[in-house]
């Protein structure tokens, strides 16, 4: 980021705020047209800081604001289940954005070069969304040393913004009174401003069509992993799940929460994972649940702990710690102990192949692999379960990370994100953990058996509901 007394006069309030990154400065570029928003992680026209940036600097300006979304055919690790629940949402997008007097424009290779867009557009200024994965900012990176005109990022998808925490946390306990402290600041209801200049598209101006398929004719794409029928992508589906559950589940949620037999959870994790909706709109439509009287404090006060506590030190293990998806990224006792056990003989050994086929011994392993499968999500309890029991079933700790990971992100519509790598390292690495009682293979990481976890709750009626097609 550019120190900010070097930055022009016109730029420096837009500088001020801790979720904006200058990655560029400079003067505004002579005869500019518009203002553009590349939307990338945050997906929503609504709750979004990036967007009201945009909007807040094209009113100033007096331009118009276009918001403009680059699909491309190669995204690490993405398939068609990952590419149809973001089409599902395109439309939501372009609804929400008009509500508030802003164009979107989609565009597929080969014409959607974000640089070429902005010479088209005659761009004044680029605003982008902050992503603290290891490819995705060093797209920002390089992108900010080619461009010719000022270029700042904000980092819409915590609560608190991340760049206030300057280290990784090793424990939430540690971690979660800092974060508490800044929240009175942050959780506040973002703005809507609308943009005072609309934007006049040029005819012949090309924009997909966003009732197409937006994978059509792509040779390379890995179609293997199929839609799901069981979410449905978009910011106005996140707003009814968000609306059903505090209504009826947050009362209950400390209770059912680890009952993965039972619907006992938000379920919006691939919405916060797709930018389809603000971790700041699910809390304080939670907080309003509490105030009309439809959960208590303590139902509140635990899903908070999820949603901004675990969620957000996941943020700042991947922001603060290259290694975040490798065994690499395990403290020095996890990585001690885990290779003095490394030659333990393995009660089990599984294939890749054999556990993405949910081909184990274990019932209850097998469910929530095909949980994952079937229906692109799995219950958060399950997760650590299915995780540390492919540390116990793998040749190395090394593998197990990698066959995780890779499942993960395969097959979860919330893969690929903070959230899950930290998940994983937290049952595979022990990070964000303590060391427990020594046992073969694990060492001193912390354990889960089938037994102790399937008496925790009613693990049959869970496997049944899977096999069945029941759960979700």
């Amino acid at each position: 980021m550019e120190k900010k007394e070097k930055l022009p006069e016109w730029l420096r309030p837009w500088a001020k705020g801790p979720r904006v990154t200058v990655r560029r400065g400079g003067p505004l570029v002579p005869g500019a047209r518009c203002v553009v928003y590349w939307m990338q992680r945050a997906q929503r026209g609504v709750d979004n800081p990036a967007l009201d940036l945009a909007i807040a600097l094209g009113n100033d300006l007096g331009l118009p604001v276009i918001v403009f979304l680059s699909i491309i055919s190669n995204y690490p690790h993405a398939n068609l289940r990952h590419y149809t629940f973001l089409a599902q949402g395109l439309s939501d997008i372009a609804e929400d954005l008009a509500q508030r007097n802003v164009a979107f424009v989609v565009r597929r290779p080969p014409e959607n070069q974000l640089e070429k867009l902005l010479h088209e557009l005659g761009a004044a200024v680029l605003v982008g969304d902050e992503n603290p994965c290891r490819g995705p900012e060093r797209w920002r990176q390089v992108l900010s040393r080619r461009l010719h005109l000022p270029f700042l990022t904000v980092d819409a998808d915590v609560v608190v913004p991340s760049r206030l925490f300057e280290k990784h946390f090793y424990a939430l306990h540690i971690f979660r009174p800092h974060l508490y402290a800044e929240l009175p600041r942050y959780l506040v209801r973002p703005s809507q401003e609308k943009a005072l200049h609309e934007w006049k598209r040029p005819s012949g101006f090309s924009s997909w069509d966003l009732r197409g398929d937006i994978t059509e004719g792509w040779k390379d794409f890995d179609r293997s992993v199929t839609p799901v029928d069981t979410f449905t992508g978009g910011t106005h589906a996140a707003l009814r799940r968000l609306h059903q559950f505090v209504s009826e589940g947050l009362r209950d949620y400390p209770k059912l929460r680890n009952h993965p037999e039972w619907d006992g959870t938000s379920r919006l994790s691939p919405y916060l994972h797709f930018g389809h909706i603000s971790p700041v709109t699910i809390a304080l439509a939670a907080q309003q649940a509490v105030t009309d009287g439809k959960a208590p404090q303590q139902a509140y006060d635990v899903f908070i702990n999820e949603l901004i506590g675990w969620r957000e030190l996941s943020v700042n293990f991947v922001r603060h710690v290259s290694a975040y998806d490798s065994f690499d990224c395990a403290p020095d006792w996890a990585r001690k102990t885990l290779r003095e056990h490394a030659r333990d003989k393995r009660p089990y050994v599984y294939s890749l192949e054999e556990m993405e086929q949910a081909q184990t011994h274990d019932e209850l392993w097998n469910a929530a692999q095909m949980q994952m499968v079937r229906h692109g999500w799995m219950h958060n309890y399950m997760r650590m379960y299915w995780a540390k029991k492919i540390l116990e079933w793998s040749p190395s700790p090394e593998l197990a990370y990698e066959y995780a990971v890779l499942l993960n992100d395969k097959y979860e519509l919330d893969g690929r994100d903070p959230n899950g790598y930290a998940g994983i390292a937290w049952a595979i690495a022990g990070v964000h953990d303590r060391p427990w009682f020594e046992r073969p293979v694990f060492g001193t990481i912390r354990y889960m058996s089938g037994g102790s976890t399937g008496r925790k709750f009613n693990s049959r009626q869970y496997i049944n509901n899977v096999v069945s097609g029941r759960q979700l």
